[in-house]
């Protein structure tokens, strides 16, 4: 071939790979904004009764009833609505009844077996001993069923439940099937909750705080849903450290940019005795220690901390526990000397009169 053909090969070759680029890409960004969260828009859900049990629907009488049984039971252990347990045994095998490869021994095409059709590697990773036999067997309902409600949790459900229906079969029309035998075994108006990560239950502002603070966190929560960018400044992304400056500036307070500068920078403060609006830090990251920690989070009170965690977190920004075993310490910037002064000026324009 002649340079000028290489060329022409090369110039084709990059076009072509830019346009399935400018496709492609775009929806596997869309697929992984529902899967893992991170609408930059997104508001909070309710995720208080995504577990709750439904009553049975008319058309559950057609569910043999051992089977009824152990989905009941499997979904009230693992706080998984029975009914998603019962879509996902229908479209599998027909609760078992089907006669086909895999069902009652051996595998299918694609290497699953049992009644709720698990791979043997991942049936061996999640297994269950629902009947207490001593076994764990993935062609005894018995534990394949648990097994099932024990592996949706661990994807996310019930608080993300079409998220982890789709793990269990990655295909969107698989989703849609579960969930519309779902509906007709649950009785009411049945409906799963798919939370982007940012829970209601999240949202109180602390009562115990100053305005000073309470400016600081609640400018932190509204950031929930966003997504984590490595380096990001904001206001569409941020990470950890760009987090906590923007919300101490969003209350007219500077802080340092990176977690490198931001640990020195406050009061050190004994583990226990954090006040909300401290800053937490973490012995993660690399080139990170228990003296030189790399990962920050803002004290919101009771154990919990708003954090930009990270690009595949769910959620990448949310309210979660600082009480884990890489927590390394507990700063206060509003005790730093460096700040008194406009602390004590902010705090004398909320009083009356100020």
């Amino acid at each position: 071939m002649t340079p000028k053909r290489v060329l022409a090969a090369c110039a084709l070759a990059a076009a072509a790979a830019l346009f399935v680029a400018l496709i492609f890409v775009p929806i596997l960004f869309g697929a992984s904004q529902f899967m893992f969260g991170g609408s930059v828009n997104g508001g909070c859900v309710d995720t208080s009764g995504a577990g709750a049990q439904p009553a049975e629907a008319g058309d559950a009488k057609s569910i043999p009833a051992n089977y009824l049984d152990l989905y009941k039971k499997a979904g009230k252990d693992y706080g998984i609505p029975w009914n998603v347990l019962a879509g996902i045994g229908e479209v599998e095998t027909g609760h078992g009844t089907s006669n086909a490869q895999g069902v009652h021994s051996g595998e299918n095409y694609a290497g699953a077996g049992g009644p709720m059709q698990f791979l043997d590697p991942t049936f061996k990773s999640f297994a269950v001993d629902g009947n207490k036999d001593g076994k764990k067997d993935r062609y005894d309902p018995a534990d394949a069923i648990p097994t099932a409600a024990a592996y949706l949790k661990h994807n996310g459900a019930p608080q993300r439940m079409k998220t982890a229906i789709f793990q269990y079969n990655h295909s969107w029309d698989y989703v849609n099937m579960v969930l519309a035998w779902a509906k007709r075994y649950g009785g009411g108006d049945f409906k799963v909750v798919q939370s982007n990560g940012v829970d209601c239950q999240d949202n109180d502002l602390p009562a115990n705080a100053s305005a000073l603070v309470q400016k600081i966190i609640a400018f932190a929560l509204a950031q929930r849903g966003k997504p984590y960018v490595f380096g990001a400044t904001g206001p569409d992304a941020w990470d950890c450290s760009s987090l906590v400056q923007a919300a101490y500036r969003a209350a007219g307070l500077g802080i340092p940019r990176t977690t490198f500068e931001q640990w020195p920078f406050g009061l050190k403060i004994a583990k226990g005795k954090e006040q909300p609006g401290d800053l937490v830090f973490f012995n993660s990251g690399p080139g990170t220690s228990a003296d030189n920690p790399g990962h920050v989070g803002m004290v919101i009170g009771k154990g919990k901390m708003i954090v930009a965690s990270c690009s595949s977190c769910v959620p990448a920004i949310g309210v979660k526990t600082y009480k884990r075993p890489d927590w390394v310490g507990v700063t206060r910037p509003l005790a730093s000397p460096k700040l008194k002064g406009k602390v004590a000026e902010l705090a004398a324009q909320q009083q009356p009169g100020g």
